[in-house]
């Protein structure tokens, strides 16, 4: 099932044109990667998902799925890592959207909110305090947060960004766990390994061009070659 398309569409900032007359599909248990170059438009396009701005041209069809239904993980939290908060206050934060503007949790989310921290390996630290955690530990809270939003589609912003390699490797683990379980995944990466490794999808942006398609088939064109090339990987 389609759960997202966008035909034709132009997407910028401001009235500058970053990527014109694009199309692409997201389609249920899909797990995509984004690439592309600093300034090719991954950001403004996890922004138009979002709804945070608007296209220039066209339109974004959601089928099935609210805006409200969309778990985001950006690359630089709005929680700052110091944040002085439990780690139960922060994923069930994710329920705020829902909420408009009431702090009053109900008893079924703060049940999800356990059973969402078990299921990424933090059962038993819900009352211990954001802060004291470690980088890959937060990563997971975060994570957890998105997952309050949302069973089918989550937008992760390089969620393996600070981490170390066995870190990340654990985050990559965790994610590809998810979209087997059956959510959707999409992830802006400058990382090769989800790429290889566990991408189904590659979106790649390029200044003022756009790839979609199969993972064997980017790898097959110029700028999946690029991208290996860059990565310091030969792929055979």
């Amino acid at each position: 099932m389609t759960l997202m398309q966008g035909r034709d569409i132009t997407i910028g900032y401001e009235g500058d044109v970053v990527i014109p007359d694009f199309t692409f599909t997201v389609e249920q248990g899909d797990y995509i990667c984004i690439v592309g170059e600093n300034g090719s438009g991954k950001s403004t396009f996890v922004k138009t998902i979002l709804g945070l701005i608007e296209p220039l041209k066209g339109r974004i069809a959601y089928n099935g799925l609210r805006g409200n239904e969309i778990g985001y993980l950006p690359q630089r939290p709005l929680i700052q890592r110091d944040f002085p908060s439990s780690v139960m206050e922060v994923v069930l934060s994710g329920c705020l959207n829902r909420h408009r503007g009431m702090f009053r949790y109900a008893p079924h989310e703060k049940e999800k909110a356990l059973s969402v921290l078990k299921r990424l390996g933090m059962d038993g630290r819900a009352g211990d305090s954001y802060q004291e955690l470690s980088g890959g530990q937060q990563q997971r809270v975060l994570l957890a947060r998105a997952l309050m939003a949302t069973e089918k589609l989550l937008l992760l912003d390089e969620p393996a960004a600070g981490l170390d390699p066995r870190t990340s490797s654990q985050m990559y683990g965790i994610v590809s766990s998810l979209n087997s379980q059956g959510i959707t995944i999409l992830m802006v990466t400058h990382d090769i390994h989800p790429v290889l490794n566990d991408a189904k999808t590659v979106f790649h942006f390029s200044h003022r061009s756009f790839y979609q398609g199969s993972k064997d088939d980017y790898f097959h064109t110029e700028m999946g070659r690029v991208f290996l090339k860059e990565a310091g990987h030969d792929h055979s």
